[in-house]
């Protein structure tokens, strides 16, 4: 345990019940829908489309709601930071109402579904703020509550908030909503094993044949068939609409610590300032708050994450009282170049492929949105909002074009980057237990680990997915893609794709 910013592992998978086990497929399967993936928008779409009477099956590479799910701060809110601002003038004000109107829906939705369950998800109904202490940023906050209420939010421009120091001014929009996501979503798979619907973890899915009907393999040799198939793994481990090129990995920090419930803020905060700084808090025992802090974004393999954790535990202990931090986990999410996520069909010729990726950080209220778009499009159903997050969407081209080539220099950067001859040495000998070094072994690039005990682990390291060189984060024992979000584990197992193929291993004998 580090002693200034607790334990490795989230809140949510440790306070969550263990939920049923779902096994791999004992045999090949046929249904209506495969859905691949089982975080919010996976299993969001399968929950509904099994309601429409559709047989479906969900297939999920570790644990469901485990993955970025698993390690979100879960808020509900249609205030994402600034984006009305952005759409009323990239697209136009009917762009960013719908984009209102979908999130809020998602929200109304989310509630529903928990009362007719009865889902005990510690559900909470908090105003959400967007805010700044630097007064520079109050005229794009004015901007954007303006922008937020053309777009029907309840929206408001504040300068006083529950946070314990003073802002510039902050957005407020009433009646958001938190909760605990692990618990919804196991309540979620629950039912739809009651309506039928399979579950299988464990099982990754690495191949996609498209057609009437399409067909999954899975890594142990499965076969999935099935009418309609959707791809909701985070980032897509199928690409054929390369939408790899329209997204960009971001990794955020975690730390979670409890405190007196006289200094719950009463609110969900988020700032663009300082790398983000997000507050909310949970229930949490004894009458006490949980107070969950994120922020320090970064690109995965890029950054020393033990600092930044230092560095986030650091504000947030200034503000709340010097609290004793308990927990700490890390987010991934996705941006997309036009800031609006990609749902609907996977690419241009098809029809019967799926995808739902590039949430931006708001996966919650955007993956509930997700899955009941995704359960219209597969039947035939007319959405207001299909053409605003349609994958295929060429509107928004022109005005993406500056992020898309920021994003595809710094993949560049990489790609060539990684492939010039290293400018210096190095040797196995140098690396200290827990951490890890890229370092040319027999000939081979490899990633090198040396573990608590000094034994040393050593992989290829070239990302599988595109062939990036990976980078060693030390504070999560984990190798990361810079390119495009992959993780691995030091012995190269799969953490997070879009990799579908773990590290191969190599040994450390050789020159170094």
């Amino acid at each position: 345990m580090d002693k200034r910013t607790g334990e490795q592992r989230s809140y949510w998978i440790e306070t969550a019940p263990p939920g049923t086990a779902h096994p791999p497929p004992a045999a090949d399967l046929t249904v209506d829908v495969a859905v691949v993936g089982a975080g919010i928008a996976g299993l969001s779409a399968a929950w509904e489309l099994a309601r429409s009477g559709r047989s479906v099956a969900v297939l999920e590479a570790d644990r469901i709601a485990a993955g970025v799910t698993g390690h979100t701060t879960a808020k509900l809110t249609a205030l994402h930071t600034l984006i009305y601002d952005k759409l009323r003038r990239t697209r136009d004000v009917e762009a960013a109402k719908l984009y209102g109107r979908s999130q809020t829906e998602a929200i109304e939705h989310a509630a529903a579904v928990v009362d007719e369950l009865g889902i005990d998800c510690d559900w909470e109904e908090r105003p959400a703020f967007t805010y700044a202490q630097d007064s520079k940023g109050v005229e794009k906050l004015k901007a954007e509550a303006e922008a937020a209420r053309e777009a029907g939010l309840p929206a408001e421009f504040v300068t006083e908030t529950g946070l314990p120091f003073p802002v510039a001014g902050a957005v407020r929009v009433p009646g958001q909503a938190q909760f605990h996501p692990r618990k919804y979503l196991l309540a979620l798979a629950d039912d739809l094993i009651r309506q039928g619907a399979l579950i299988h973890e464990h099982t990754r899915v690495v191949g996609l044949k498209e057609g009437e009907p399409c067909r999954l393999t899975t890594e142990a040799g499965a076969t999935v068939t099935a009418t309609d198939v959707v791809v909701a793994t985070h980032y897509p481990i199928f690409d054929r609409a390369l939408l790899f090129t329209r997204l960009s990995p971001r990794r955020e920090l975690v730390v979670a610590a409890p405190i007196p419930s006289e200094l719950d803020p009463q609110g969900m905060f988020i700032t663009p300032e300082q790398g983000t700084r997000s507050v909310r808090t949970a229930p949490y025992k004894d009458g006490q708050r949980l107070l969950i802090v994120t922020g320090e974004h970064f690109t995965p393999g890029t950054s020393d994450a033990g600092k930044r954790f230092e560095r986030l535990a650091d504000w947030a202990g200034a503000h709340f009282g010097k609290p004793a931090f308990t927990n700490r986990w890390a987010t991934q999410d996705n941006d997309s170049t036009d800031s609006v996520p990609l749902v609907g069909p996977l690419h241009v010729g098809s029809r019967h492929t799926y995808v739902a990726t590039g949430f931006g950080g708001w996966g919650m209220s955007g993956g509930i949105m997700a899955g009941r778009l995704l359960s219209d499009l597969i039947a035939g159903r007319k959405s207001p909002w299909s053409e605003l997050y349609d994958p295929r969407r060429l509107r928004s081209a022109v005005r993406e074009a500056p992020a898309f080539l920021k994003h595809q220099a710094q993949v560049a950067g990489h790609f060539v980057g990684d492939r010039l001859p290293p400018t210096s040495g190095g040797s196995v000998d140098d690396i200290a237990p827990g951490d890890g070094a890229v370092l040319r072994v027999g000939g081979h690039r490899c990633a090198v680990h040396r573990d608590a005990d000094g034994e040393l682990h050593a992989v290829d390291a070239r990302c599988t997915h595109l062939g990036c060189l990976v980078a060693f984060n030390r504070a999560e024992a984990a190798w990361e893609c810079p390119c495009h979000g992959s993780r691995f584990a030091p012995d190269g197992e799969i953490l997070q794709g879009p990799a579908t193929r773990p590290l191969e291993r190599r040994d450390t004998h050789g020159d170094a």
